[in-house]
């Protein structure tokens, strides 16, 4: 597998953003957003992917996420400048992007925001708006996010309490204790890998967000919640969404929402994924086809 790098950059208006990176250092460029909570990290599976297939693969941490400075207040839109202004100063012009779970939006954001740098772009798992006429935005989710995102709906006052004890809970725990305590958001399809290396690491990258607080976690809620900042139909690059049917985290609903919405993404919806086994298996293919756009 390719040397791990991890460093901090500091961006225009002086904040810092975590950065990891793996892969062929000078092969095209793939930017990762990760999910909520998690660090700027990389799974081993996804780096020697894009080590087989000779891309250069990023990852960071959105603001308040590990040695990522707060930005309060920031939207979904937020992560678009972000992006750009990392690749900047990584020298990097043109490059793809994917997200999964609450990094699916903040792809989103780039695709629509950022058309004359991103040659394509996937969403997986992606939450679609809060705001959405056309959809039950907490229906299907399991117990636990139903729970999240119902405090963040009321409001600051009841989402920070709320938070606040779920680090508690998280920090405490051991990958197979995180696994009981998030089993409402569990499918037997996400139980099955949520074991062994692929467990351990993302225990590690939800215990990296939240060693320095709550406030990533917390303001991604908030921007999930109130308007993203930018128009789905301001994307134009190529982009693919994936959605799995055994999903309780965020359910098939929203990949169906936003396959309607973005009528020109490519659409992979199946019966057979949850949420983690996405994440475990389904980046090669994504890599593959992000690979045609360079």
């Amino acid at each position: 597998m390719s040397e791990i790098k991890q460093y901090t950059i500091t961006l225009p208006d002086g904040r810092d953003l975590d950065v990891v990176e793996a892969g062929i250092e000078n092969g095209p460029a793939v930017i990762v957003h990760n999910g909520t909570p998690q660090s700027a990290g990389l799974f081993k599976e996804h780096i020697e992917d894009a080590s087989e297939k000779g891309l250069r693969l990023i990852s960071y941490g959105r603001p308040g996420y590990g040695a990522s400075t707060r930005q309060s207040e920031r939207t979904v839109a937020s992560a678009a400048k972000d992006t750009a202004e990392l690749a900047t100063a990584l020298g990097i012009e043109r490059f793809a992007t994917w997200g999964i779970s609450g990094g699916g939006p903040h792809a989103l954001a780039c695709a629509a925001l950022l058309s004359d740098r991103v040659v394509a772009a996937a969403c997986l798992a992606g939450i679609a708006p809060y705001n959405a006429e056309d959809l039950e935005f907490l229906a299907g989710m399991g117990e636990d996010n139903v729970e999240e995102f119902g405090a963040a709906i009321e409001g600051e006052g009841k989402l920070k309490p709320y938070l606040e004890e779920q680090r508690t809970a998280i920090l405490s725990s051991t990958p197979e204790e995180m696994a009981a305590h998030m089993s409402t958001l569990l499918s037997d399809a996400d139980k099955a890998v949520f074991t062994g290396s692929f467990g351990e690491q993302l225990a590690q990258l939800f215990h990296g967000s939240l060693k320095t607080g709550i406030y990533g976690w917390f303001d991604d809620d908030l921007a999930f919640t109130k308007d993203w900042g930018f128009s789905l139909s301001d994307i134009k690059v190529p982009l693919q969404i994936w959605q799995g049917e055994q999903d309780l985290m965020v359910p098939y609903s929203h990949g169906e929402w936003l396959s309607k919405h973005i009528p020109q993404a490519e659409s992979h919806l199946n019966q057979v994924d949850g949420h983690l086994t996405l994440y475990l298996n389904r980046i090669p293919e994504v890599h593959a086809w992000i690979i045609k756009h360079f």
